[in-house]
């Protein structure tokens, strides 16, 4: 049997480490394997580490933890460990998500992990087992607010070739790429690359336009000519005018359903 992980997020040190210590007691047998201090680490962390569960504070730097839930999208339980002022959370007291105030309350947060540890049991895929979660989680961020802590937008990026300094229109980008020092910018004219890493470009897109579908790979979903099947757990993107193929890792698989 695989150990049950967890990752924790909260852009304050303290309650991060009163959280992690109340967890030792509420559930020994769970791992901690991230902690992250924004909501742009903590999405970065999940597809890495793909924990069994997530702790997340709601109001975060770059994504916050309910942009966060919603880009986890059910496939684990989520516990939200929010300040006082977030009264619209009492409408969540069960169901797909769960929260627990700060400071953590040991009783409180021992219900909390009975709730997770109950559908952890349950067969079949995380996703399955939540039903309405996309609605609660839209509920939520509509009642608190959450938008006012975004990024601007990217209209404009900046990348260096050679002596110039290029200006790249975000409606003319492909594709990013990223490996372990840049990011790759595929766009109409040609390519480029930045020193920004993809996590950070994630906060500034507009989502409804540029899909992540792998961990380093953000596409333009006007690109893409065919989601192609390899075999039971491999998929890739062919894309209308240019050769390569894009990976799809298996989180994102569910972007291309079909009909």
């Amino acid at each position: 049997m695989n150990p049950l992980t967890a990752l924790i997020a909260d852009d304050e040190e303290a309650p991060r480490a009163q959280l992690r210590a109340a967890l030792a007691k509420a559930w020994p047998e769970l791992g901690v394997v991230a902690e992250c201090v924004n909501g742009v680490d903590a999405w970065d962390a999940f597809l890495e580490h793909e924990p069994a569960v997530c702790f997340l504070d709601i109001r975060m730097p770059g994504l916050s933890g309910i942009e966060v839930a919603q880009r986890i999208d059910g496939r684990v339980p989520v516990v939200f460990v929010t300040a006082h002022g977030d009264h619209a959370l009492a409408a969540f007291d069960a169901g797909a998500v769960d929260y627990v105030l700060k400071p953590v309350d040991p009783e409180r947060l021992g219900q909390a992990v009975a709730r997770a540890r109950a559908r952890l049991a349950q067969p079949g895929p995380a996703a399955a087992q939540a039903p309405g979660v996309a609605e609660l989680l839209a509920r939520l961020a509509a009642e608190v607010g959450h938008q006012a802590r975004r990024p601007a937008a990217l209209e404009v990026i900046q990348a260096g070739v050679g002596k110039e300094v290029r200006l790249i229109r975000i409606d003319e980008v492909i594709y990013f790429e990223s490996d372990a020092r840049y990011t790759r910018v595929v766009h109409e004219g040609g390519e480029a690359l930045i020193r920004t890493p993809l996590k950070e470009l994630l906060a500034q897109l507009d989502a409804q336009r540029f899909w992540q579908v792998h961990r380093s790979v953000i596409v333009n979903h006007r690109h893409i000519s065919a989601a192609v099947r390899v075999d039971e757990g491999n998929m890739h993107l062919t894309l209308r005018d240019r050769p390569e193929k894009l990976p799809v890792s298996r989180h994102f698989q569910g972007l291309f359903k079909g009909q």
